[in-house]
């Protein structure tokens, strides 16, 4: 008997192992429709709490010709990641916005309840892909030959502030911090982009290529060439002169490519200014996202 009861303590002293986890890992990138403009005041009340067992690594904005930022910390996905969000690395500062993130969370977990889901979102109002855009000297542009600034910042700008994300997203170890080390699985990108490159005749007839480029860029920095690619179309509202050329350049490169999709929804959402959607449009965009991420 009392050998037994030895036994039974020793069993009971012996640490409990947790378990490492696969994490599945979407990015959302692109300019101020991927930022979010949706209200959280006016978010129902299912989404205001976040999205459980869901972690984010947002980057913090970068501004061209400085030195690469993407500062963040992995934290579990509430509402607050819209236009304003900034993080320190430290601490996160939650904005009075949101943007697709939400309901592109849920539904995933509607559609695979078993999968643990990651976001990393990086993203910068008014920037083009264009490197001789009027909005790439003003807000910013991904193209990786850009080359502006000056001294330690020069040719520094969105895509290097992209890759400072991921560096400091895959720096942490344990995303969810239970103790033990995480695999962080490439699974899929949402581009929300064109307007700014919808401004100037030349640069909408080039959207197709530097597309095209800069997609197979951000694939294989996120680990996985041939992982899931998913584009917002523009909506062709008249601050864009030349929307329906990117439109065009968006639907000509889904076409082509052996593993994307084209949301088309945005041409159903009210507008909450001249530029963006109304938080009605992020909620069901989020949800588009998903399902074309899905192949559904």
């Amino acid at each position: 008997m009392k050998y037994l009861l030895t036994i039974v303590i020793a069993t009971l002293a012996i640490p409990t192992t947790l378990q490492a986890k696969d994490f599945h890992v979407y990015y959302l990138g692109g300019q101020s429709n991927m930022d979010g403009y949706g209200k959280v005041s006016e978010l129902p009340d299912d989404l205001k709490g976040g999205i459980p067992g869901v972690w984010i690594f947002h980057g913090n904005m970068g501004i061209d010709g400085k030195a690469a930022d993407g500062r963040g910390l992995w934290s579990p996905l509430k509402a607050g990641h819209g236009r304003a969000f900034g993080s320190d690395g430290k601490k996160n500062k939650y904005s009075d916005r949101f943007g697709a993130e939400l309901t592109f969370a849920r539904r995933l977990k509607e559609i695979y309840p078993d999968r643990n889901i990651a976001l990393i979102k990086y993203s910068r109002g008014g920037t083009s892909i264009a490197a001789e855009a009027p909005a790439a000297t003003r807000f910013g542009c991904w193209a990786p030959d850009w080359m502006g600034g000056a001294g330690k910042g020069k040719g520094i700008n969105q895509y290097d502030h992209f890759l400072a994300t991921l560096e400091h997203a895959r720096a942490d170890k344990d995303i969810d911090n239970d103790g033990e080390a995480d695999r962080l699985i490439p699974s899929g990108l949402v581009w929300m982009q064109g307007e700014s490159d919808a401004i100037r005749a030349e640069d909408a007839k080039k959207y197709e290529a530097n597309l095209a480029e800069l997609m197979g860029l951000l694939a294989e920095a996120l680990g996985d060439k041939k992982q899931r690619v998913v584009i917002g179309r523009i909506t062709n509202w008249k601050v864009w002169t030349h929307g329906e050329t990117v439109r065009n350049a968006q639907a000509a490169f889904v076409k082509k490519h052996k593993n994307a999709a084209l949301v088309t929804s945005t041409d159903n959402y009210k507008n909450s200014d001249p530029w963006h959607y109304d938080t009605a449009g992020y909620i069901d965009l989020g949800k588009q996202f998903a399902d074309a991420m899905a192949g559904k």
